[in-house]
């Protein structure tokens, strides 16, 4: 789990994976974030720890505090988020419910404006104890003011697939349907973890389908904008806006080698460069993406 307060390094940090669109750095959220101006970013997508005492691997600790230390130090990455957001930009937090509406009311404290309570579809759990049975993972979505950019996303209209018609009669308006299909709603059922191995860059972790970041980023952003990630994990977020054509700057402490080996497998072809466009987004960094640190 990342700090609240950045660890004073002794040399430069160099990202350890870069594209012609993004940078990946084995560092602290806090140190990448603290390097970046004031409203520079259009958007953060963050899937962070979600403090049930998991060991991501690598030496990595566990992400286990205690309540009130584990929501401080949510709130301390969030202010930052807050501060690199661009006026419009989005920011989206995906969580469990029981630390949705937490970090919900420090947005709002934080004055970022309330867009949705995604539910998206959590499949294969059970109840635990006298609780219901938990079907769904909260993902927010604010903006730092009016959106800037706010793109209608539509899904395919579902068939049967047994028989290929559609599964449902739309209370006979179906002509009146729009070809490019329906509209995206604020729930989602078809964002199921990736969980055989052959999808994963990580074996012993579930981890987010690139389809939820992918969605986020089409949302709220257009093509040449810039994404941050906080918290790699995989590398879905990275995946989504390498193939959207949207620059990224990403962090992770523990896994960043699976990061490498997905960018490896799916992106062979792609350009070893640095993006000269990120320049103006750090307040000070080498030509090299290095950040000045310690």
């Amino acid at each position: 789990m990342a700090r609240a307060v950045p660890a004073s390094y002794s040399r430069p940090i160099r990202p350890v994976l870069s594209t012609d669109l993004g940078l990946l750095y084995d560092a602290d959220c806090f140190v990448v974030l603290s390097a970046l101006k004031r409203d520079s970013i259009d958007c953060v997508f963050a899937d962070p720890p979600f403090n049930l005492g998991k060991d991501y691997g690598n030496g990595a600790a566990k992400d286990s505090l205690d309540t009130q230390n584990y929501l401080k130090w949510c709130f301390a990455w969030l202010d930052e988020c807050v501060r690199v957001i661009k006026p419009g930009g989005s920011i989206f937090v995906y969580t469990l419910p029981q630390w949705g509406y937490h970090l919900a009311s420090q947005l709002e404290r934080s004055g970022m404006l309330f867009r949705h309570w995604i539910a998206v579809s959590m499949k294969g759990t059970f109840p635990r104890g006298r609780k219901l049975y938990p079907a769904h993972y909260g993902l927010l979505y604010f903006t730092k003011g009016v959106p800037k950019t706010f793109n209608h996303v539509r899904l395919p209209i579902p068939k049967c697939r047994h028989c290929g018609k559609d599964i449902k009669d739309y209370g006979g308006h179906r002509k009146y349907l729009n070809p490019l299909g329906l509209n995206l709603t604020d729930f989602w059922d078809d964002t199921a973890p990736a969980r055989h191995s052959k999808f994963k860059s990580r074996w012993h972790i579930n981890e987010l389908k690139p389809v939820i970041p992918g969605r986020c980023i089409e949302i709220s952003t257009e093509p040449g904008d810039v994404i941050v990630d906080p918290f790699g994990g995989g590398g879905s977020t990275y995946e989504s806006a390498q193939r959207l054509h949207r620059y990224w700057i990403g962090t992770e402490i523990a896994t960043s080698g699976a990061i490498e080996e997905r960018f490896d497998r799916f992106f062979a072809d792609a350009v070893r460069q640095r993006p000269d466009a990120l320049q103006d987004v750090f307040i000070d960094t080498r030509p090299d993406f290095s950040l000045n640190v310690g």
